[in-house]
Parts: structure tokens; C-alpha cells; sequence
């Protein structure tokens, strides 16, 4: 039949649909559960991926970062917070994940996002990335936004979970 795809088998047909959510998440912050919240529209199950080897300073521990984002998502019983490390891909197929969850908040984040899609793709086919884009009140928000706004003394209610304002604001050695 001309035009039709190829016979392959469709991870994403006929099981248990999990999806990773990986970022180092210091911290996690209302745009990601915003992610979160869709992702479970779609997946069955979603792993928020912590990851340790970040290339970035953290300002969380990784315990504390894992949980953070534990406490951010109880909430959902589908989702689960797991730390990691290496390869992403590796921790996705670790985890019978079909699908990796990559949030963009603007056009800027997309060159980043389509790099990191096309050397995953090569380094696991079965793989698929979904983007999706924050929503329009989030899409300013950012971890080093409320990290360096938060080490200044200023606001980030609404921004954050409430657990993620009070502990913002111990590290920081400002008090509520």
C-alpha cells in the first residue's frame, strides 16, 4: 500500500505507558508540575528522573531535591520521584519507560531540547520524546530564576510548592 508506514511494533500500544520526566529539579517548581500534570493525561505512569550528574552547582542536595519533588507530587499516585544517574536512556529503558518528557517554556529552549532529542534518538530508536509547553503563567519560570530570586530575600509564592518556598528560604536563612 503506497504511503503506509512500515509493520513495527508500537511500544506505546497495548501495556502500561510510562514516561520519564528527568531534570535536576533544584528545585522543582510549579511550571514542571504543570508538565507533570499533563503528562499524566497521557501516560499511565510518569518517573520524575532527579538527575545527580548535572554539570550544574546545585543548590539542593540530590536527597533533598528527590524530596522535594516527592512532596511536590503526592498528590498523584501515578507518578514516582527517582534519582539517577549516567545516561538518561539507560535510566528510561531501566525503567520500561517508552517515552522521555521534555517541558519548553519558550522558542529559546527549543534548539537545547531538539539537541538533546536527536542524540537520544540515536542512542535509543525505541525511544520517543514529547514536548510539552508550560503554561502561559509559567513559561517566565525557571529553577535559577526562583533560586536567585529567592537568595535575594524576594517572593516566590505561587511559583513553587509550599514545600519548596519553606525550604528556599531555611537555605537561605530568610524566615517566614
Amino acid at each position: 500500500m503506497s504511503g503506509s508506514f512500515p509493520e513495527k511494533s508500537n511500544p506505546l500500544i497495548g501495556s502500561l505507558r510510562k514516561a520519564v520526566y528527568p531534570g535536576t529539579f533544584d528545585p522543582i517548581t510549579n511550571g514542571h508540575l504543570d508538565i507533570i500534570r499533563r503528562a499524566i493525561m497521557i501516560f499511565d505512569r510518569v518517573i520524575i528522573g532527579v538527575a545527580e550528574d548535572s554539570y550544574k552547582k546545585t543548590l539542593f542536595t540530590l536527597q533533598e531535591r528527590v524530596d522535594l519533588a516527592s512532596a511536590s507530587v503526592r498528590q498523584w499516585p501515578q507518578v514516582e520521584v527517582k534519582p539517577f544517574s549516567g545516561l538518561l536512556v539507560d535510566f528510561a529503558r531501566k525503567e520500561g519507560a517508552v517515552a522521555i518528557i521534555r517541558g519548553l517554556r519558550a522558542v529559546s529552549d527549543f534548539e537545547y531540547e531538539f539537541q538533546m532529542y536527536v542524540m537520544n534518538k540515536k542512542l535509543a530508536e525505541d525511544l520517543e520524546t514529547v514536548f510539552l509547553m508550560t503554561a502561559t503563567e509559567y513559561s517566565f519560570v525557571s529553577s535559577s530564576i526562583i533560586r536567585q530570586v529567592a537568595s535575594l530575600g524576594g517572593c516566590v509564592r505561587g511559583l513553587v510548592p509550599e514545600e519548596v518556598e519553606k525550604a528556599l528560604l531555611k537555605k537561605y536563612g530568610f524566615t517566614k
